[in-house]
């Protein structure tokens, strides 16, 4: 399918001026995330109220907290019980009495322990293979008592907001590097001085979050949402499936196999690890393109480029092509939920392996093509604020960089009844 006449730059879609941690959307960094403004913008030009929008890999939740501001049902299903978990928090209401309540009795116990007579009582410290790398012995015990305060609460949703907080106080306090998504130790010279508060830490990150908590339950909508464990690589729906499927796609699939690309996987692992969340050390792994395919694609927008790719470096051949075709797979299952009147919005990026350019969004369009699906236009936009590699080195040879993404594409096709099967 050739998109050439319908693509095209849209500065208007970078949104360089504008808040993307408003409302819930502030809850927890991660990599690569949607923009916020763009699934609004996307549900004010394809939504309808009282409908259903999907996104096969919600990630943290940004379209399915924009749908519900909206007034759209949502469902939504990703790999990572981590960031299920966060998405899930977004969006779900909490009585802010209720959450209050929780929060002071939290907040009191930590200032007797910081402020007061009171000593660090001892709390058990989960077993982790090489957690004395990541963390100091008082980081280690700070946390443990901390996550046995919030394990103790009652409310699920109260106790999912916190540990949201919680979460992303582990890698904070943490050794890991904040300028990279790899889990990598900062320098040896700063171990010595590294001293977080980690108290403090989480406060912040709870009255943060009660804030942003606050907005968004003034502007949401009474709708339905629900978040599940679904892959759909493996063909796996995502439920509930709405009678006569989804009306609405929005969602922004991998760029690229974690392993190679963004590193999902390790930036959620301590995390995940301290809350015993599974398979914490095999997202990356399970995510597409994790696993080798020797089937080539034939006759796709990716087949040349992944020969010319192949010329150069086998091995990467073979894994851009097994991504490609887990994206296909998941493409044919997503398409085959969606209602004979549907709009799918994938945002994806054109990422260069071995300094070739890879064309996502062609791959995109021609994919769902197969599916009756024409495609309508691919918006072209600048990434001034995703948190994403914008660098990588394509001949391994240090020193020697190439531009990865600078920008993303916003791959928009539609079905009707004229073009369903």
């Amino acid at each position: 399918m050739s998109i050439g006449s319908h693509k095209y730059k849209d500065e208007s879609w970078d949104f360089r001026a504008s808040d993307t941690k408003e409302y819930t959307h502030c809850f927890h960094a991660y990599p690569a995330m949607m923009i916020p403004q763009i699934a609004r913008k996307l549900l004010n030009l394809y939504g309808s109220e009282g409908e259903w929008i999907l996104d096969p890999y919600c990630g943290t939740g940004t379209s399915l907290v924009e749908a519900s501001l909206f007034g759209m049902h949502s469902v939504g299903c990703d790999i990572n019980p981590l960031v299920r978990l966060i998405a899930t928090a977004k969006v779900t209401p909490i009585a802010l009495k209720t959450l209050d309540s929780e929060l002071n009795k939290i907040n009191d116990t930590l200032f007797e322990i910081e402020f007061g007579t009171a000593k660090l009582p001892d709390a058990p410290i989960p077993d982790i293979p090489n957690l004395d790398y990541w963390f100091s012995h008082e980081v280690k015990k700070n946390l443990a008592y901390i996550l046995t305060q919030i394990n103790q609460v009652e409310n699920q949703a109260v106790r999912n907001f916190m540990t949201v907080a919680f979460s992303e106080t582990v890698r904070e306090a943490s050794y890991t590097r904040t300028s990279t998504f790899k889990l990598h130790r900062i320098p040896a010279e700063k171990l010595e001085t590294f001293d977080p508060d980690v108290f403090g830490i989480i406060r912040k990150k709870l009255n943060r979050n009660k804030q942003g908590l606050t907005t968004y339950l003034e502007k949401r909508k009474d709708v339905e949402t629900f978040i599940c464990d679904a892959n759909t690589v493996a063909g796996e729906q995502p439920m509930p499936r709405p009678l006569g499927g989804y009306n609405l796609v929005i969602t922004s699939p991998p760029y690229g196999d974690s392993q190679t690309t963004v590193a999902y996987g390790q930036f959620s692992r301590l995390s995940a690890e301290w809350l015993g969340l599974p398979n914490a050390r095999k997202i990356d792994k399970l995510a597409m393109g994790g696993f080798p395919n020797k089937d080539m694609l034939k006759n796709s927008p990716i087949s040349s480029v992944v020969k010319k790719i192949h010329s150069i470096d086998e091995k990467r051949a073979r894994e851009v092509n097994s991504f490609y075709i887990d994206l296909g797979q998941s493409i044919d299952s997503v398409a085959n939920m969606l209602s004979p009147r549907s709009t799918i919005c994938y945002v994806v990026g054109n990422r260069r392996v071995k300094d070739v350019l890879l064309p996502t969004d062609e791959f995109v369009a021609y994919a769902f093509g197969k599916h009756g699906f024409s495609h309508k236009e691919t918006i072209i936009r600048n990434i001034p604020n995703k948190r994403m590699p914008k660098k990588n080195s394509p001949s391994n040879i240090a020193g020697k960089t190439s531009s990865t993404m600078n920008e993303e594409n916003i791959v928009i096709c539609q079905r009707t009844d004229q073009t369903c099967p």
